[in-house]
């Protein structure tokens, strides 16, 4: 029966009521009725087949001239595409225009106004809990690790990953404080899975780091009053555009806080801060190391690709972080790998999953060919590492290493 059948229905049941008639001959037909009411509820509701009609114009996420769209990216603003011959000039032309299509930032605040909330003594190092205003809108909780000996230290901002997992963020790097059973339960069984079972910052802790670690805007206790939801986030961040604000962006401009944070700690040596993450943690890792100066080298644990790989069907992938990594207009001028490449000559380290089904080969080996004509081309290739190993989308203890390898080269 079609839905409208069920209507029809409905209403000869309503009819029939009314005409009146025997006591059970009404309360049958009112058992009609509930049951003809039950079923146009059911057909509108979401669990009913979904209503279609002959002629669209979306399929599987995507518009039907995807492929015309793609067509349309010729970024005119990469390094080798754009006018500008000097690549410091270009550098400069590139990260205003990042910068413009990131919206307008949180504004800073006077100062960071930091506070020690927890301390406690671990294995080589120790563990702070602090609270610090990154803008003037908000105060945020992080985690600092703080080698034993005398300072100051090589540091590294640790940046967290996505994993549709919005409950925990900054303790899927560092290991939260005992104080909060469920948190440390729930961050034990996501490095298990993700990490090999080691928290990065504390294994880069105990092998000399300052690290520091915070919650991007919707994670851990940056999250929600009424918990999580993961498809709150894109709503959410397409309430923040219609602010004229952009919540991929507050994200990397946060991270930029935080680095400018780090470089005033007396703990801390100001020109040896590197950044570091896995999955959208790569994703942010890259995007800081571009934007900031005081980054001096950057390690990305399967993060990188292209859009005409991720964005089509040929491939069987589309954008599944949402607006986690959307910056408005940016495509019209730079790829991902044009963005990463604003780092150059920094020192970078990619390290990407053949098994990877977040991001697939053709397109990480793409980008990585895009980046190595960057640095190559500024005399540079040899600071440039761009390694697909045989793994899934994850940062295992031997990643960690690799990661701890490079950062002890070159930071």
């Amino acid at each position: 029966m079609n839905t409208s059948d069920k209507l029809f229905s409905r209403r000869r049941a309503d009819k029939a009521v009314r005409r009146g008639g025997s006591s059970a001959g009404r309360a049958a037909r009112f058992l009609v009725r509930l049951m003809a009411v039950a079923a146009t509820v059911a057909a509108f509701s979401p669990a009913a087949t979904a209503q279609r009609r002959d002629r669209y114009e979306f399929y599987k996420d995507f518009p039907v001239y995807a492929d015309s769209l793609l067509a349309g990216l010729t970024y005119p603003l990469a390094w080798g595409n754009s006018g500008i011959r000097d690549f410091g000039e270009w550098r400069a032309a590139a990260r205003a225009k990042v910068f413009e299509c990131m919206m307008a930032p949180p504004p800073r605040a006077g100062g960071y106004g930091l506070k020690v909330i927890a301390e406690e003594r671990r294995d080589g190092y120790t563990a702070r809990k602090i609270e610090l205003s990154l803008s003037r809108y908000y105060r945020v909780r992080a985690y600092l690790l703080v080698p034993d000996g005398e300072g100051p230290f090589p540091a590294v901002n640790l940046l967290h990953d996505h994993g549709a997992h919005l409950y925990i963020g900054k303790e899927k790097m560092i290991r939260p404080f005992d104080d909060d059973s469920l948190v440390l339960a729930d961050a034990d069984r996501w490095v298990d899975e993700l990490y090999g079972s080691q928290y990065f910052g504390d294994y880069l802790a105990r092998n000399g780091y300052v690290v520091f670690s915070a919650d991007a805007p919707m994670w851990g206790e940056r999250g929600r009053k009424e918990g999580v939801d993961r498809k709150k986030y894109d709503i959410i961040a397409g309430n923040m555009m219609m602010y004229g604000r952009c919540l991929s962006a507050f994200m990397t401009y946060d991270d930029i806080a935080a680095t400018d944070f780090m470089a005033t700690l007396p703990e801390v040596d100001p020109g040896r801060i590197g950044c570091a993450g896995c999955s959208m943690g790569a994703y942010r890792a890259w995007m800081l190391s571009a934007l900031s100066d005081k980054v001096a080298a950057c390690a990305a644990v399967c993060w990188m690709t292209t859009t005409d790989v991720q964005m089509t069907w040929k491939y069987g992938r589309k954008e599944s972080g949402g607006f986690a990594n959307c910056i408005p207009a940016l495509r019209q001028y730079l790829d991902y790998p044009h963005i990463a490449g604003m780092a150059c000559p920094k020192p970078a380290l990619f390290i990407s999953g053949r098994d990877d089904k977040l991001f697939k080969l053709p397109g990480v080996e793409k980008a990585f060919g895009i980046m190595r004509n960057v640095w190559e081309s500024q005399g540079a290739g040899d600071r440039l590492y761009t390694e697909i190993w045989p793994i899934p989308h994850s940062c295992g203890v031997e990643a960690q290493e690799r990661v701890l390898e490079f950062f002890k080269k070159h930071l």
